[in-house]
Order: structure tokens, then C-alpha cells, then sequence
């Protein structure tokens, strides 16, 4: 006499099957993980690091983030005794955004605005105002990605060395706008 199992008897069965194969299977996936040279059955080494001599390497001075907060807070502050609505933006010695602080009410415009500024002060290490005069003898200075030549940008600097740039846009000029970043950069002394 055959005996038959009912549908739930059988799922269960099943179910109770797959998962011995799926246990079967993993335990054998994480052991040839473990163990890469066994599964493979020869004796393979990891590359050793390659190391880099004294004269190969530089050091860099970076902004810290808490530095860079205070500084962006600290301009946008002098913009808000003003009456002014400007985004800050910081970016460290590379023209990598640190962080940008949107100010209540700011144009949209300024959030971009903001980081072109403070790139293009820290990759020429002056500031945007005086940056805007060379367009007259470099027309083609403006044609360089992620620049904006427009006051309101200044580098920070450790020694001579820019390390970092604070950018503020949204004032009525650009004179208004660098006076903001400057409190920034002032802020960090």
C-alpha cells in the first residue's frame, strides 16, 4: 500500500529539502571563500604592498570640517546683520566642496554660484575681486570649467599655501559678497 502525502505534508517537505541544500551550499561557498588557495588547489599569495619611498611622497594642509562650518557660518552671519539672503560654500585645497550653507531665502543661483567662486579663489589663491581684472588681458580665463570670476570669493590660506576657498553669492554685488567671505576667513585667525 502506497501512502500519500497530503499538500501541506508535502511542502513542508520540500521546503525542508531546500533548505538543507541551500545550507549545503552556502557552508561550501563560504568555505572556498575562506580558503581561496585549497578550492583552488595550488598556493596562490597576495601581491605585496607596494611602498612608496620619502622623496615619492607630499604632504598637504587641509581645512578640518569643523573649521570650515564655523568659517561658512561665520560669513553667513555678517550676511544676515546686512540684510542679506547669500549661500557660503567651502571647498578645500583640491575644489572639493567641504559643505555650503544655504542662508533662508537665497537664490537659487547663488548655490552655484557660491562653489564656482570659492574654487576659482583657491585654485588661483587670490581673490575673485582681483581675479576679475586678468579677464581683461585673459578673456579666455572664463572659459575654464567650474570658474566664476565674480567678487565674492577669497582663499584661506596655511603659510603662503591655499589650502581651502570660501565663496558667497547672492548679495546685490560682488563687492557685498566677498566683504561676507572675508568675515569667514577672518573668522578662522
Amino acid at each position: 500500500m502506497k501512502k500519500t502525502l497530503s499538500r501541506r505534508a508535502r511542502l513542508a517537505t520540500g521546503g525542508a529539502v531546500l533548505a538543507a541544500v541551500a545550507a549545503g551550499t552556502f557552508g561550501t561557498v563560504a568555505a572556498n571563500a575562506s580558503a581561496p588557495e585549497a578550492a583552488q588547489g595550488s598556493a596562490v599569495s597576495a601581491a605585496p604592498a607596494a611602498a612608496a619611498g620619502k622623496r615619492d611622497t607630499t604632504t598637504s594642509t587641509h581645512l578640518t570640517v569643523d573649521a570650515a562650518t564655523e568659517a561658512a557660518q561665520a560669513a553667513l552671519k555678517a550676511a544676515e546683520k546686512e540684510g542679506q539672503r547669500v549661500t557660503v560654500a567651502v571647498v578645500d585645497r583640491n575644489g572639493n566642496t567641504i559643505l555650503t550653507l544655504r542662508g533662508d531665502g537665497a537664490g537659487p543661483q547663488s548655490y552655484e554660484s557660491a562653489e564656482k567662486k570659492a574654487y576659482t579663489a583657491v585654485s588661483w589663491n587670490a581673490p575673485t575681486s582681483e581675479l576679475e581684472g586678468r579677464l581683461e588681458n585673459a578673456p579666455n580665463l572664463k572659459d575654464i570649467p567650474g570658474t566664476l570670476f565674480l567678487g565674492g570669493g577669497v582663499p584661506v590660506t596655511a603659510g603662503k599655501a591655499p589650502i581651502a576657498g570660501i565663496g558667497v553669492a547672492g548679495a546685490p554685488s560682488g563687492t557685498l559678497d566677498e566683504k561676507f567671505a572675508q568675515a569667514g576667513a577672518a573668522a578662522l585667525n
